[in-house]
């Protein structure tokens, strides 16, 4: 592919930001075009497992990313009573060559688009750029924007690229997919905060706690405060109620009352970390319902193709969104690179990477590796004296293993992957 190529990226989020990364690298110039007029360090926490640490550290990211954030030594499952259901080392310590990264979403943010200005320069990021529509004229396609502030105010470019990462609410995708309606809500509600603790479990653990109905997650986030003694905790509630109930587009930026779902929790005062405690000691919480929608048949129409939560929107189930749009950018890049056109270019990275990502979502759906919580709730609501009395230890294995592999990070295959 000519290193010529236009290519405009519509959207500025973590999967826009780390493929104009890996495209620079591969030697061309996108250009972002992000709705928002101005890109802060906002959200709570994320996770990145060692398959998207692998992509970002073939970007010289590994360095900038652990020193902000924390690599991960351990995820913990636990009953709504506190006993352990399962416990398996992450990143390094499970024996990948690369770390599982638990970082604040506003972090990461800021470090890519850092780079991506620092390597593409600072007019690589176009702000207040809202796309109002796209025309396909043959092998290029028009972008119109709106420009934010003046909505009198347009721009038009043209590339011979168009991707679309654009998140949950996809301008792109809703011009292909015109009829398809609003995100699914499932019932759940989650409720997010990050506050300073003290340290819990190893200083470097993930765990979860509960059931389908009723979760608590929780991990730090800030290799700051943990080699200062402390921890930056990020911490998500979630409760789940009638699906049939309206509910609110979902916003980072709404914030709630504790009030709201705290006496669900009032009781989980465990051993090793008190929740009530932890929630009310949390400045601001905000509250989103968890959606997402139906896999498409289709993300790519003539040089126009989607990624990230734009092609793929899943519940946060499994530390997989961000993760998966991060193995798109890998996988789009590497499909220009291996096709003299665009078209052979696509078809070869949504061939590779639609249908993997589909059954992340319809798994999720069935609460992917944290089905194991579920299962002894069901069998043992009360709590239990003799976990294996309850569930197995090759069933937990084996459900942990499962969803690795089909979520792509499968120790032994992933460290077997050549770089490219």
């Amino acid at each position: 592919m000519p290193d010529s190529t236009e290519i405009a990226i519509v959207g500025a989020g973590i999967g826009g930001l780390v493929t104009a990364l890996a495209l620079h690298k591969s030697g061309y110039t996108p250009v972002l075009h992000e709705s928002a007029a101005q890109l802060g360090e906002l959200g709570v926490g994320i996770n990145l497992l060692p398959h998207a640490v692998r992509v970002l550290t073939n970007l010289g990211l590994q360095d900038r990313l652990l020193e902000a954030g924390i690599a991960t030594s351990e995820l913990l499952y636990f009953n709504k009573h506190g006993q352990k259901i399962w416990r398996e080392p992450r990143g390094l310590e499970a024996g990948y060559d690369w770390p599982q990264i638990s970082i604040h979403r506003g972090k990461l943010h800021g470090i890519l688009l850092d780079e991506v200005r620092q390597r593409l320069g600072s007019d690589a990021v176009l702000t207040g750029h809202h796309l109002r529509s796209l025309d396909l004229e043959g092998a290029r396609t028009s972008l119109d924007f709106t420009i934010r502030g003046d909505a009198e105010k347009v721009s038009v470019c043209k590339a011979d690229l168009v991707i679309g990462a654009d998140g949950i609410h996809s301008t792109v995708r809703a011009h292909f997919y015109p009829d398809e309606g609003p995100p699914i809500w499932n019932g759940a509600i989650l409720w997010r905060g990050i506050c300073q603790s003290e340290c819990f479990l190893s200083g470097r653990s993930m765990f979860m706690a509960g059931h389908a109905n009723q979760k608590f997650v929780c991990y730090p986030v800030s290799g700051e405060h943990f080699r200062q003694g402390g921890s930056l905790t990020n911490w998500v509630a979630e409760l789940r109620f009638d699906p049939d109930k309206p509910f609110r587009r979902e916003d980072w930026n709404r914030k709630s009352d504790p009030s709201t779902f705290l006496p669900d929790f009032r009781n989980w005062i465990f051993d090793w970390l008190d929740i009530p405690a932890l929630v009310k000691a949390t400045p601001e919480i905000w509250e989103y319902p968890m959606v997402d929608r139906e896999p498409v048949p289709q993300w790519s129409f003539g040089p126009v193709t989607l990624l990230g939560d734009a092609g793929h929107p899943m519940y946060p189930i499994g530390s997989n969104g961000a993760s998966q749009a991060i193995l798109d950018a890998e996988a789009l890049v590497n499909a220009l690179d291996a096709h003299n056109s665009i078209d052979d270019a696509l078809r070869a990275y949504e061939t590779e990477r639609r249908e993997p990502t589909a059954a992340i979502v319809r798994s999720n759906r069935g609460q992917g590796p944290e089905q194991v919580m579920q299962l002894v709730e069901e069998r043992a609501p009360g709590g239990f004296d003799d976990l294996d009395q309850v569930i197995s230890n090759d069933e937990l294995e084996a459900i942990a293993a499962r969803y690795k592999r089909l979520a792509g990070f499968d120790r032994e295959s992933l460290n077997r992957r050549a770089s490219p």
